[in-house]
């Protein structure tokens, strides 16, 4: 098992930044990549970024690219998630995800084998 803690939400204004980090710890070398969805009220969870943990390929949803970097440290089994730029409608919680094989396709969240438990995130306009 794996476990997954993450932190570094709070409330932002529009157009200021946020990092949040996500911890692993357990069987973190059976990792494959790792991810950031996020979840709004009343919107289902959506895929925001991902990186794989052997040579840092990322990936991005189309809504927070050129504004969101995803980034890791591999010896500190910790991934994550620079937010600049931010905007009203990036508020959600956050949720930090591991797969242990490639999940095809990336956004799909069921295609991950661990969860934290989430940080939120609220932009002010």
């Amino acid at each position: 098992q794996a476990q997954l803690v993450e932190s570094g939400g709070g409330l932002v204004q529009a157009g200021g930044s946020l990092r949040l980090s996500c911890a692993a710890s357990g069987r973190t070398f059976s990792m494959f990549i790792m991810a950031w969805f996020r979840q709004a009220p009343g919107k289902e969870r959506e895929f925001v970024a991902g990186i794989l943990w052997s040579d840092g390929f990322t990936y991005y949803a189309d809504s927070v690219k050129g504004r969101f970097t995803v980034s890791r440290d591999n010896a500190k089994n910790t991934v994550y998630l620079q937010m600049d730029s931010l905007k009203p409608e990036d508020t959600a919680v956050y949720y930090c995800a591991a797969s242990r094989t490639f999940p095809v396709p990336i956004e799909t969240a069921r295609g991950y084998d661990y969860w934290g438990q989430g940080t939120q995130v609220t932009v002010s306009s």
